[in-house]
């Protein structure tokens, strides 16, 4: 469709020279922009200084037919239940277990053989220690995610990923910040690793996104959710604009496909083609749906997915709102679907 198929926005005036910051808030953005750059470098470092330990906690859990258990206390908790869940979604059973309560009852969790992550970024927090010995008697294999591959945790682990952290990002050098976003980005790495050893695809990623508006993106088609060629405002190439206008009122979705006499789509008239042309001309009267309408528009198809179409009309500088929808050979109209339906469509 061409770009001007959609009314534009009127010019905007020259963009004013940006306004610096007061001293305060120059400050402010400052101490931001430090530890933004102190924990980019950080990642950089970490790509770099990957080595076959990673490749080796990868294979552990390749290797493994259960769950992956992941365990921590305070901060490098919290990180190792992200991981856990972004495992899950992405085809790799996991659970996280606080490593406080697991010495409580809580090592039931464990089936024989599941392997263990164990997070602590000194390697040596005695919670996490104290649950070695039972894991290892559980016959399952142990990686750690720490800063000190030499502490007693990482010199007990079967597999152990190094986080190398020189300093926290934060102003007294404390703070679990660089430290704590290293150990997740770890968690990223070795999911995104699993999955292309497996081969998982976008088919396995909807399984276990059913809800919400991935899971509609994926797992729904336009075919689903569109309007059919019998609910929308269709007209002729001749049919005068009275006739268009008329049409769209009783099918107020935006937009009217222009249709040959075998059905096969002319073109569309959006509701910006009939200000556009009102803004031209003031006598309307001897126009025709074909003078207005956008000839060739973009079009979806009923098989592809919510995702694929939302890309069509966002992933383009001049965003469309509406697109009509053909059969697969891309001629005949069975359809219409709109932005808003793609994002308020349920799951059946």
């Amino acid at each position: 469709m061409p770009d001007d198929a959609f009314p534009k926005s009127p010019e905007k005036p020259p963009a004013e020279p940006p306004v610096a910051p007061s001293p305060a808030n120059a400050k402010i953005i400052e101490s931001g922009r430090r530890v933004l750059l102190s924990e980019t470098a950080a990642l950089a470092e970490l790509a770099e200084k990957l080595s076959g330990d990673f490749a080796a906690a990868t294979r552990l859990l390749l290797d493994n037919k259960g769950k992956v258990v992941l365990s921590g206390v305070g901060k490098s908790g919290l990180v190792a239940q992200k991981i856990a869940a972004t495992f899950c979604s992405t085809g790799t059973p996991a659970i996280f277990l606080h490593s406080a309560d697991a010495v409580h009852g809580d090592l039931g969790v464990f089936h024989p053989g599941d392997p263990a992550i164990l997070v602590s970024k000194s390697g040596a927090t005695a919670e996490v220690l104290r649950l070695v010995p039972t894991i290892k008697h559980f016959g399952s294999p142990i990686i750690a995610i720490t800063c000190n591959a030499k502490s007693p945790l990482g010199r007990q682990a079967d597999a152990v990923i190094e986080i190398p952290v020189r300093a926290e990002a934060d102003p007294l050098g404390l703070v679990p910040t660089t430290s704590a976003l290293l150990t997740l980005a770890v968690g990223d790495a070795l999911a995104a690793a699993l999955m292309v050893e497996r081969g998982f695809q976008a088919a396995d990623f909807a399984r276990f996104h059913p809800a919400g508006q991935l899971g509609r993106n994926l797992l729904l088609t336009v075919g689903e959710v569109m309007h059919p060629i019998g609910r929308i405002a269709a007209v002729g190439p001749d049919a005068p604009l009275r006739e268009l206008v008329i049409a769209m009122t009783e099918f107020p979705l935006g937009a009217a496909c222009v249709l040959d006499p075998q059905g096969l789509l002319a073109g569309l008239v959006t509701d910006g083609d009939l200000r556009r042309a009102l803004r031209q001309t003031a006598d309307l009267s001897a126009k025709t749906a074909g003078d207005v309408m956008t000839r060739n528009p973009v079009r979806a198809a009923p098989g592809m997915s919510l995702g694929n179409a939302a890309q069509l009309m966002e992933a383009r500088a001049s965003q469309l709102s509406v697109l009509p929808v053909t059969d697969p050979d891309g001629l005949r109209c069975v359809g219409l679907i709109r932005i808003h339906d793609i994002y308020q469509s349920t799951l059946p």
